[in-house]
């Protein structure tokens, strides 16, 4: 479906964007556009990608819908991963996150209907779930923007994922830990009996291309995903590195933390139906999306909420958790 195609990744440099963006140029598109603000790493992924003809880079920000206007411009596919992401960060500035999660996703939305894209896939996360901290709430706000649009144009779709914490990524634990027991030093983990789903960068860009075959607009998809206890987590780290485990450092919750994180609430499990065996899919709670006789011949879930807190894999998981993700030898 992709070829031919021309494609804009919004926040296309960061570790998602580049898996992406590999990953799509194996489908033969026309153009892949990288959008993002930042110069630096724009021209470290020119190198990385070898300066290919098919990818097209754009400073840009997602506040600016003049700029984001121009980059819709011809585009058939819009993955929208730009936002800010770290939860202290969001915190501290919370006027910041609300201008590149809300005001930011509103100008994808507008420029993307003006522009005629035919579709938009957005990237959320389980902190918008039930959310306490002001990167979940902005994040939410993004949902509900993105699945309303869809009553906003005849043409183009707009449809969400909902993921969780990538190993390996930019701002992931797993480098900091890995940097913490190189070095040495005590690995610290905020609360001891913390829980967080997790998923390889080849699941979470499999969903994305999923995603965008199978979607009608107006879904919410959510992945199966493994759980651990992130002490467990830095354990496992510190086996695999030869280190003594056990040498961790309790440091206290950070403002915006919780202990656990859920993928789907008490309040959407009614809406939520078993896609297939590897993704549920919220649909939404007005019937105004016409979206209930397509898919009902799904069957419902059986669980009462979807959390991290369920089912939490053993050292022997997680450890095989992180040779998938290319984050240990499994010496």
């Amino acid at each position: 479906m992709f070829r031919n195609k021309t494609i804009l990744i919004t926040g296309g440099t960061g570790s998602w964007g580049q898996k992406l963006t590999e990953t799509l140029l194996n489908e033969h598109p026309k153009e892949i556009r990288i959008f993002s603000r930042n110069e630096c790493a724009q021209v470290h992924m020119k190198r990385e990608f070898i300066q290919d003809p098919r990818l097209r880079y754009i400073i840009g920000d997602v506040r600016d819908y003049n700029a984001v206007m121009d980059a819709c411009y011809k585009v058939d596919y819009v993955f929208h991963l730009a936002a800010l992401k770290h939860v202290d960060v969001c915190e501290d500035q919370p006027d910041e996150a609300l201008k590149t999660n809300v005001l930011g996703t509103e100008n994808i939305i507008r420029a993307s209907i003006k522009q005629h894209v035919t579709k938009v896939i957005n990237v959320s996360t389980d902190k918008a779930v039930d959310p306490m901290n002001t990167y979940g709430l902005t994040k939410a706000i993004g949902e509900k923007l993105m699945i309303r649009a869809n009553l906003l144009s005849d043409y183009t779709r707009f449809v969400c994922v909902r993921g969780g914490n990538v190993l390996g990524t930019s701002g992931s634990v797993v480098p900091l830990f890995m940097d913490q027991i190189r070095e040495g030093k005590e690995v610290t983990i905020t609360h001891n009996d913390m829980t967080r789903f997790f998923l390889t960068i080849t699941e979470a860009i499999r969903l994305l291309l999923v995603v965008t075959r199978e979607s009608e607009g107006g879904e919410t998809f959510v992945m199966k995903m493994k759980a651990c206890r992130i002490v467990d987590l830095a354990n496992v780290l510190m086996e695999l590195s030869g280190s003594k485990p056990g040498s961790c450092k309790e440091i206290g919750m950070r403002p915006g933390e919780r202990l656990d994180e859920v993928l789907i609430s008490r309040s959407e499990v009614p809406y939520t139906r078993q896609f297939s065996e590897q993704y549920y899919m919220i649909l939404p709670s007005s019937i105004l999306y016409g979206k209930y006789e397509r898919y009902s011949h799904l069957n419902r879930v059986a669980f009462q909420e979807y959390h991290s807190n369920a089912g939490l894999m053993d050292k022997e998981a997680i450890a095989e958790l992180l040779r998938e993700g290319g984050l240990a030898s499994g010496q």
